[in-house]
Parts: C-alpha cells; sequence; structure tokens
C-alpha cells in the first residue's frame, strides 16, 4: 500500500513563526515608507519646479518637531482623552504645517531668491548653511540631549492575530499621510495652481511671458512643502517617540534618497522610492543587523541608478546648455 503523501509540505512551527516574523518587518517597512515619503516629496517638489535640491528640508521638519513637543505640552494633551487626543493631534499636524510652510517660504524669499540667477552650486552651499542654522535653533530649543515624545496613543493590537503588529500608531501614519500623498497628486494634477507649477518647472521664463506669477508659484511651492514636513514631524514624534536637535540630518538622508531613487522631480517615483526605502531598511535591520542597513540602502541606490540614471519613475530629460 502506498503512502499518501500531502500536495503541500506541512510547514513546522519555526516556518511557520519565521514567516509571520518576515510579513511583521514588511508591515513596519511599509509603514517606515510612507513616512519617509512624506518627507521625500518636500525634495522632490521644490526640485521639479526650481531644480534645488533643498538640503535643509530635514532639518525644516526637526523644527517642527520642536514645536509638536511644545505644544503638546501647553495643551496637556499628555492628560487628555481620547477624543480630545485625536482632536490635538489634528490641530498639531495643521500648526506645525504652518509653522514650517511659513518658515519654508521666508527661507525662500531671504535666501534662495536672490541666487536664482547665481550659479548652481550657490543656492547648493546657501541650503547647507540653512541648515545648519535650523540644526543650531534647535538645539537652544529643545538642548543637545534627545528628548522623549509623549505616548499620547494606545499601544493596543488592532489585528486579530497576536502574530502580527499593527497598532494606533501605523494608523495614525496611514490616515495621515495616504491622504495628503493624494492630495498632492491631485494639485499638482488638476489645479491651476498645479497646471502653473508644472509650466514653471518647464520654463520660467515662458510661463512668465504667459501671464504666471513665477515667484508667487515658488512660494507656493516651498509652502507646500514645508507644510508636508511639518505634517511629517508631528507623525514621527508619535511614531518614534523621540525626537533631537540632530534628527534632521539622518530623516533628510533617507528621504532625500528615496526622492533620488524614485526620479527626483516625480511625486508618485517619491512616494515608490520612500516605500521601496522603507522595506530595505526593516529588512536589512532585521536580517542582516542594524549596522548594515545604512550600506545595504546607498548599495541598492547605486545598482539602481548604474542601470536607470533617472531613478525608477523619473524620465530621461537633456540638460539645457
Amino acid at each position: 500500500m502506498l503512502r499518501s503523501v500531502a500536495p503541500f509540505p506541512i510547514p513546522h512551527k519555526s516556518q511557520s513563526v519565521s514567516v509571520q516574523f518576515f510579513f511583521q518587518q514588511c508591515l513596519i517597512g511599509l509603514t517606515n515608507g510612507a513616512l519617509i515619503a512624506l518627507v521625500a516629496l518636500g525634495y522632490t517638489m521644490v526640485y521639479g519646479v526650481i531644480g534645488l535640491i533643498n538640503f535643509a528640508h530635514g532639518d525644516l521638519i526637526m523644527l517642527g518637531a520642536c514645536l509638536a513637543l511644545s505644544l503638546v505640552a501647553a495643551l496637556g494633551l499628555s492628560m487628555a482623552g481620547p477624543a480630545a487626543t485625536w482632536m490635538g493631534i489634528a490641530l498639531l499636524v495643521v500648526l506645525c504645517g504652518l509653522f514650517c510652510g511659513t518658515l519654508n517660504v521666508a527661507v525662500d524669499r531671504l535666501v534662495y531668491k536672490p541666487l536664482r540667477t547665481a550659479p548652481k552650486l550657490a543656492p547648493l552651499v546657501s541650503a547647507i548653511g540653512v541648515s545648519f542654522i535650523f540644526m543650531n535653533i534647535g538645539l537652544f530649543w529643545i538642548g543637545s540631549a534627545d528628548r522623549s515624545f509623549p505616548e499620547l496613543l494606545p499601544s493596543a493590537n488592532l489585528l486579530p492575530s497576536d502574530s502580527l503588529q499593527f497598532t494606533w500608531k501605523d494608523l495614525l501614519v496611514v490616515i495621515v499621510v495616504v491622504p495628503l500623498m493624494l492630495g498632492l497628486s491631485f494639485l499638482v494634477r488638476a489645479t491651476r495652481l498645479g497646471k502653473a507649477m508644472r509650466a514653471v518647472s518647464q520654463d520660467q521664463t515662458a510661463a512668465a511671458l504667459v501671464g504666471i506669477d513665477v515667484d508667487r508659484v515658488i512660494a507656493a511651492t516651498f509652502f507646500i512643502g514645508g507644510f508636508l514636513g511639518g505634517a511629517a514631524s508631528v507623525i514621527y514624534g508619535l511614531y518614534i517617540n523621540t525626537i533631537g536637535f540632530q534628527m534632521g540630518f539622518q530623516n533628510g538622508l533617507y528621504a532625500f534618497t528615496a526622492a533620488v531613487l524614485g526620479g527626483i522631480g516625480s511625486i508618485p517615483g517619491a512616494v515608490l522610492g520612500g516605500i521601496v526605502i522603507g522595506l530595505v531598511r526593516a529588512l536589512s535591520s532585521a536580517y542582516a543587523g542594524e549596522r548594515w542597513t545604512g550600506a545595504i540602502v546607498f548599495a541598492i541606490l547605486i545598482v539602481i541608478l548604474v542601470f536607470r540614471p533617472e531613478g525608477l519613475l523619473g524620465r530621461r530629460t537633456r540638460e539645457k546648455v
């Protein structure tokens, strides 16, 4: 009598645990990737319109996180009930977004606008200088030591299975980041301001000749990018629960990498690049160790750019000379 064989091998308990662990890391990577993508949109918007790599964007987000921490203490959100907490978080997103957007426009007016006709290296170096100024403001604001951000949301698992964890923090990232990304895509594709942005990105002189206020469009671009950064600063503080005056450098570096990976200047590319970076970081930290994470992320970036220099969703264009 022949022994019957199951059509599929029955996994051992250790195999089941490893599969669950893999999916948990993917879930963490997707959440982190969405947050990275939100920051990357600030880089890709400014670059797409005026061709400037705003290296101060990461430190702008750091200042937004400092303001969020101060507002949490001023509003007493640590002691608020669930309904008041969610209303407070919405208020934080709006206020920090307005703060970062306004500050971004002010920097454009004072620093970047006078250098519009200067060689490309001049505004780039100026952006690095603004980054250091922001970093020192953050140092005076919260001090040199990392500060703990209050745990405003419960850590309860929202999934029916205990093998995968999806908490209120993860849900917060989704309900804030996804609508902002969709709203930005709609604004750029279907509104007058979005059409003006695309016209300015193509040719500023031609856009001015057809009646577009180029300076106003650029200011709007900086404001929207700063507003998204301010929203990201609140989500970062609530999700990571630790902020510091140097947090802008690493987060800005990963976000800029995501923008380049997806195709800098492309909004869908920034989103895709952020998701890829988030997944690679989570999986490499889990399976290769935290010390190898940065090397693996940038090795993948180099390999992709070798074969596709314009990024995953970028378009190959000719440089104007």
